[in-house]
């Protein structure tokens, strides 16, 4: 008795060749969703402060200039207007940008939860230099 089976995207199907009338039978299979959002950094790769901020994700950023500048300009900006003498707005920048439930111009109009550790690591990167008056 041969036995030939078929897949494709969402049905699999067997058939014995012995089924009446020589019909072939199948039933539909379920592919469970894809996971929510990014897929996480490999362990290891993300450093957090104290407080629970993510400051280092090692893995090469990805961003392009343009995107790079708005992401540092915004951070720029959002430091100005939260300046606080003798102390750093890296942390508490990247603290607003990862607890707030909205996107910011910061993260390119994307939650940070839903970002790749690359762009994380992109946004890490705009937010040191302008922490360090480095946009330009």
């Amino acid at each position: 008795m041969a036995v030939g089976c078929a897949v494709s995207p969402g049905v699999a199907g067997c058939s014995s060749g012995g089924a009446p009338g020589g019909k072939t039978t199948s039933s539909p299979t379920r592919t469970p969703p894809g996971p929510a959002g990014p897929a996480p950094a490999p362990a290891g790769a993300v450093g957090l402060s104290p407080a629970g901020v993510t400051t280092r994700v090692d893995v090469p950023a990805e961003s392009t200039e343009e995107e790079y500048y708005q992401a540092c300009h915004a951070a720029k900006v959002w430091m100005d207007a939260h300046h606080r003498p003798g102390e750093s707005l890296f942390e508490p920048y990247l603290a607003m940008l990862q607890t707030t439930s909205t996107s910011t111009a910061g993260t390119w109009n994307t939650r940070w939860s839903d970002l790749t550790p690359a762009r994380q690591a992109a946004v890490i990167t705009a937010v040191r230099a302008a922490a360090d008056n480095e946009c330009d």
